[in-house]
């Protein structure tokens, strides 16, 4: 109930204020279990990419936003939680496995499940290599792909800032479903996960237009902020 409140109130806000656009909502299927796959441009994403959406939508979220401290990491935790979002650890080895569980049962409950293939926001507004989760998520689910595009966000409200840049109206648009049962029981075959990854990642950037980069966005915010980069 929670999520349905905040969507209205909080929702209505946000399209009164900064006038947000969006393109093929209806591409998203109305029942049934369905993955939507997300560039990641910005913290803005989260609130601007399910807003036109008609279902809710259970997003993987950094456990980070869980566990911060303060009066902030309190007010996080309680609004990410009250959304019913999942928290991932994003180490690797078992912590991915569970993610992934995760992700299986919001499918198998039919519902809607976001996912940024790309693993962390985009240091530089570019695409960037897919994480193979989403690849997992697809075939052992066998739920639809959703390809989905966050337009402007990058600049409307760039990573670390909190102004939003009032200029700058934040956009989404939604692709046609992708499926992919020429794979259906190949989930184990690496090869096959980096194909079905390459064809979600190829579809978002066809729809936002993003320069693409064949390298993790982790490597390249490694690089372009150093060793003690925050998790993002």
């Amino acid at each position: 109930m929670f999520y349905w409140v905040t969507k209205y109130t909080l929702g209505m806000t946000l399209k009164v204020v900064f006038r947000p656009w969006s393109r093929g909502r209806r591409n998203l299927p109305r029942r049934g279990p369905v993955i939507l796959a997300s560039n990641h441009l910005s913290f803005a994403d989260h609130f601007f990419g399910p807003l036109p959406l008609p279902r809710k939508v259970v997003f993987l979220a950094k456990a980070e936003y869980f566990t911060g401290r303060g009066l902030k990491g309190l007010l996080t935790k309680a609004f990410f939680s009250g959304l019913g979002q999942i928290p991932i650890d994003r180490t690797g080895g078992q912590a991915s496995e569970r993610a992934l569980r995760s992700g299986l049962r919001v499918l198998a409950d039919g519902n809607v499940l976001g996912i940024y293939p790309e693993g962390t926001r985009s240091p530089d507004g570019r695409l960037y290599k897919g994480r193979t989760g989403v690849a997992r998520l697809a075939l052992e689910s066998r739920a639809p792909v959703v390809p989905c595009a966050m337009i402007g966000t990058f600049e409307f409200l760039p990573s670390g800032s909190f102004r939003p840049q009032w200029r700058t109206r934040p956009g989404v648009v939604f692709g046609p479903p992708l499926e992919f049962s020429r794979y259906y029981g190949q989930e184990s075959d690496r090869a096959v996960l980096r194909a079905v990854t390459d064809e979600i990642v190829a579809a978002i950037g066809k729809l936002s237009g993003q320069e693409y980069v064949d390298i993790y966005a982790k490597q390249a915010k490694d690089h372009l902020q150093g060793p003690a980069a925050e998790p993002d």
